[in-house]
């Protein structure tokens, strides 16, 4: 139970799931929470690589319970969502299948894309300026940093036989981020998929990890062409701990993004997950000053 609008007592907001039709007619997974009451607009969520639409869950409730429909999309190839038929991952088809959510929505959403998820929504932005009511890139620019970005390849491709527990499973996460709250093996499941042999296996597909090593989808020039032409209100969130993006990197994304602004929080790449608390006061005080959208045509 919680106080909502007006101080009146109001039960826990619950999901829905749901399946969206993405790029070249893919399905993908969707937890959908829908406020009670008059909606103050539509939020997507885009998780990074490797992780799944839970990894929101507690953002996208508590939006819900100010007034937002949140929506949580597992990314293809990742969680629930079907995986590539061709086994191919490109900028361009996790972009398409953005913009495939769009359509199927009743409004323009403001859009909150973490690491791969908030590469994809610069893209779609700023190739299609205007198609977002808001975007919130967190821990991500145009330039990343490449050991970072190797030493996340190195943890996705380091347990290609599984795990035999889920201890085991958080031991590994808690040796990738030393020094951070230890990993919960039980809210780890719904990361992991246990096979017939009996092992835990990461529940994305393993031909995702040719994604970070090909070129075309870090195109910097690409990238800053679209951080360019973005047209929503922009907000880049950074973490000071961040691995991936410098102060430099972040200072030069919100310099050629239109009416962008940044805010920094103590916390590694994983933002949400290191300081949920913080990141959901940034993003209601970014969200307080959207102009709420028009229908979709």
């Amino acid at each position: 139970m919680k106080l909502g609008r007006g101080g009146t007592v109001t039960e826990p907001v619950r999901a829905e799931r749901l399946r969206i039709t993405g790029y070249q007619g893919l399905s993908l997974a969707a937890d959908r929470w829908e406020p009670e009451g008059e909606r103050e607009g539509t939020a997507v969520f885009l998780h990074g690589g490797g992780q799944t639409r839970h990894s929101w869950a507690r953002t996208a409730r508590g939006l819900a319970a100010q007034g937002w429909r949140a929506i949580t999309v597992d990314a293809r190839g990742h969680g629930d969502s079907s995986w590539s038929r061709d086994g191919v991952y490109s900028l361009d088809s996790f972009a398409a299948d953005l913009y495939s959510i769009v359509d199927s929505l009743d409004e323009r959403p403001v859009v909150i894309g973490a690491s791969l998820g908030g590469r994809a929504a610069l893209v779609a932005e700023g190739e299609r300026p205007g198609v977002l009511a808001g975007l919130v890139l967190v821990d991500i620019a145009a330039r990343v940093d490449p050991d970072g970005q190797a030493r996340v390849r190195r943890f996705m491709g380091s347990a290609p036989d599984g795990f035999a527990s889920l201890e085991e499973a958080a031991e590994a996460v808690d040796a990738y981020r030393p020094g951070r709250k230890s990993a919960n093996p039980d809210g780890l499941q719904k990361n992991l998929r246990r096979r017939a042999n009996g092992r835990w296996y990461w529940h994305w597909d393993p031909n995702f990890l040719a994604f970070s090593a090909d070129p075309r989808n870090f195109a910097v020039d690409r990238l800053n062409s679209a951080a360019r032409n973005v047209a929503a209100p922009t907000l880049v969130v950074r973490g000071t701990k961040s691995d991936m993006v410098s102060s430099e990197a972040a200072t030069e994304l919100i310099g050629l993004v239109p009416s962008a602004r940044l805010v920094e929080v103590a916390a590694g790449h994983m933002i949400a997950g290191d300081d949920n608390d913080m990141f959901t006061a940034h993003l209601g005080d970014f969200l307080a000053g959207v102009t709420a959208p028009e229908p979709l045509p």
